[in-house]
């Protein structure tokens, strides 16, 4: 056991019981949950054992120097619990779960010992809610497409294969290319879109249009742009909910920026929020009006989501990324801060994603300052909202833009007088 048990305590046996404690405590927690499950083999009494005997267990190992011993006592755990229900050849449940169940008991308990009672304490916890949330979970496993599971196992690849092999530095003539930095952008994308495309698969539809509009803009406000354009022109009664829906899903846009650079660059999160604020807080006031408007609706309709974490739409989206990054580099470099704000109008066009992104690199590297930063983000966003103005216009026709551009109007020029602001 390590010094923080046994030095500056006055009572060494009460420095030494107090493992043990927090042992009982874990196995209690773990224990309550499995005492619930009628089929389960072991309840509270047993996953305390457990527990206090993996605390045992690392004890014994550290102070005869023997760490077979613990060893030893995990495989008496687990093969008392398999012969449990060997013998018990009635039950339905083979038991596999209260078994691995005890296996992780026994060694949270060996965890306390070595000084790890926090992390031992946060897994008790995640395993008392995975046995509990058994119903919710195989509910959830059973809803799961084959398309859910692809973009679910693709998210793995892009972050958990693809992402640990980069090289973390940074190359090109302005260092402004770092291969491990531009793929942790795809994934935190990737990301994002595959939360939306999840919460929409869950919950999304059957709970109307507000819903609709958040996990909308979550997952991609182009596409819901887009899609609620075309139901609005092909069934005109639903204008004003398509209409609620778009404008939301734009909103979305501006909080979903203000996370992102809050999460990469918080010394960029006052200036940022000022802009955003200054948008967000005129598209409050548009969405609010126009929820008043709405009245009663057809059901809202199904907005089709292609699989969000596709790894060739994660490669485009990375070399855009890494495209807008150096060009933004380079203009910057060549011309000052005008080049960067020419790639923004360019760039903002489709995606305000990879420029912000971008923006939020070069302000690492010291290229860009903060106010400049923010008018990057401030002319993106803007081309942005001319672009899906656009598609409301031309897709959805003059009844759907007479709705959505005082919209998308207001929070241009909230995020106008934000910047005018700073």
């Amino acid at each position: 056991m390590s010094a923080a048990h046994n030095q500056g305590m006055p009572n060494d046996q009460l420095a030494t019981l107090y493992p043990f404690l927090t042992s009982l405590a874990i196995g209690l927690l773990i224990g309550l949950e499995r005492e619930r499950s009628p089929a389960a083999k072991a309840g509270l009494r047993t996953f305390s054992l457990v527990a206090l005997a993996g605390t045992l267990g690392a004890l014994l190992s550290e102070k005869t120097g023997a760490p077979w011993v613990l060893g030893a006592g995990l495989i008496i755990m687990g093969g008392m619990m398999v012969a449990t229900y060997f013998k018990a050849t009635s039950s339905e449940d083979p038991g596999t779960t209260t078994i691995a169940a005890v296996v992780v008991c026994y060694a949270l308990g060996a965890m306390v010992w070595y000084d790890m009672e926090q992390l031992a304490v946060t897994l008790a916890i995640l395993t008392t809610a995975l046995l509990y949330f058994k119903p919710e979970l195989s509910g959830a496993t059973r809803s799961l497409t084959r398309l859910d599971l692809v973009s679910i196992l693709q998210f793995a690849v892009l972050s958990f294969v693809i992402l640990p092999i980069l090289p973390n530095q940074d190359y090109g003539p302005y260092h402004a290319l770092n291969p491990y930095q531009i793929w942790w952008m795809v994934v935190l994308i990737s990301g994002l879109s595959l939360a939306g495309y999840a919460a929409l698969r869950i919950a999304g539809h059957r709970h109307g249009t507000l819903l609709t509009g958040l996990f909308g803009g979550i997952a991609s406000s182009t596409a819901t742009t887009l899609a609620f354009s075309r139901h609005s022109r092909d069934n005109p009664p639903l204008t004003s909910m398509a209409a609620l829906i778009i404008l939301l899903a734009n909103w979305v846009v501006l909080v979903r920026l203000a996370v992102v650079v809050a999460v990469l660059a918080p010394g960029l999160l006052r200036p940022m929020l000022t802009v955003l604020g200054g948008g967000a807080l005129a598209g409050l006031v548009m969405l609010y009006w126009l929820w008043r408007r709405l009245d009663d609706q057809p059901s809202t309709p199904t907005l089709e989501m292609k699989n969000p974490t596709e790894i060739r739409a994660a490669v485009s989206f990375g070399a855009l990324y890494a495209g807008v990054l150096f060009a933004a580099a380079w203009l910057s470099d060549l011309v000052g801060s005008q080049g960067v704000y020419a790639v923004a109008l360019v760039s903002g066009l489709t995606d305000v994603d990879a420029i912000t992104l971008s923006s939020v690199r070069l302000f690492g590297l010291g290229t860009l300052q903060a106010e400049q930063v923010a008018t990057t983000v401030l002319l993106a966003v803007l081309a942005n909202i001319a672009f899906k103005s656009g598609l409301a216009t031309v897709i959805g026709g003059t009844a759907l833009a007479r709705q959505v551009l005082p919209g998308m109007a207001a929070v241009a020029a909230g995020l106008v007088a934000g910047w005018l602001l700073l």
